[in-house]
């Protein structure tokens, strides 16, 4: 049984609910966090329990906005007496939340949208490191992680917001990296394929048709599962990764590299 802790936003589901499951079974104790309402959190009750079922009973998740500074500040004392004289293994941003509109039709973004977006989805996670960081939960051997897609380089329609994200939090984590790096703690982005995730559906009604249209172009003739972003993650927790750092990593089947 490993005595390190994960650290996961946006654990209930899609990437990071994989990610933890399999890391949970692992051994890893997993404190993650999700928002989610009514039938949704019913749900990551349930979900949490069968990781509590796997580890040993050192699963907690709080369902709180991750993003917000008072979530830190409230949240991280307790972290800091679950983990005791261990660190955080991994710190991993799998937070899906975001406006998926376009900039112009058939309605401009607004200020507040894009600002939201990019907190969410990218900045946060500064104020996470730093919180970490701060209260020496975070050392050689951590790994930070974040999950970014091909919209972070490509336009398309209803991820405007998102994209402008993606590319964000992919420089967010490879700044963490480069300023971190002399202290052992990595930080990299995976960039994961076309995935059927929850969050898939709310960028566009269209999802279907991209899950077809992503079968057809990628080389493997199959979508990403969360399951092949939650291997890469494992393995990157080696310390045989201990050199990979301030990178993207394709999880993809190379879905990128076709048209």
């Amino acid at each position: 049984m490993k005595n390190d802790w994960v650290l996961i936003l946006g654990s209930s589901t899609g990437h990071g609910a994989s990610i933890a499951r399999s890391l949970a079974k692992e051994g890893y104790g997993v404190i993650g966090f999700h928002f989610d309402r009514g039938p949704l959190k019913k749900e990551a009750e349930a979900f949490c329990k069968e990781l509590s079922a796997l580890n040993n009973n050192r699963t907690i998740f709080w369902n709180e906005n991750a993003a917000s500074q008072e979530t830190i500040d409230k949240r991280i004392t307790e972290i800091k007496k679950l983990v005791g004289e261990n660190r955080i293994k991994l710190l991993m941003h799998s937070i899906a939340f975001g406006s998926t509109t376009n900039f112009f039709e058939p309605a401009p973004v607004r200020q507040n949208q894009m600002d939201m977006t990019l907190h969410v989805m990218a900045n946060c996670i500064i104020y996470w490191t730093q919180a970490l960081l701060k209260n020496d939960l975070i050392g050689s051997g951590t790994r930070i992680l974040g999950l970014t897609s091909e919209g972070s380089y490509k336009a398309m329609s209803g991820y405007g917001p998102v994209g402008v994200a993606k590319a964000a939090l992919e420089a967010v984590v490879r700044q963490v990296g480069w300023e971190l790096g002399h202290l052992g703690i990595t930080a990299n982005t995976i960039q994961a394929g076309i995935t059927p995730t929850r969050a898939l559906t709310k960028i566009s009604e269209n999802w279907e048709e991209w899950v077809d249209k992503t079968k057809e172009r990628n080389p493997m003739k199959r979508v990403t599962t969360p399951e092949d972003v939650a291997g890469v993650v494992s393995l990157l927790l080696d310390e045989k990764a201990n050199f990979v750092n301030c990178s993207t990593i394709y999880c993809d089947g190379g879905e990128h590299r076709s048209l």
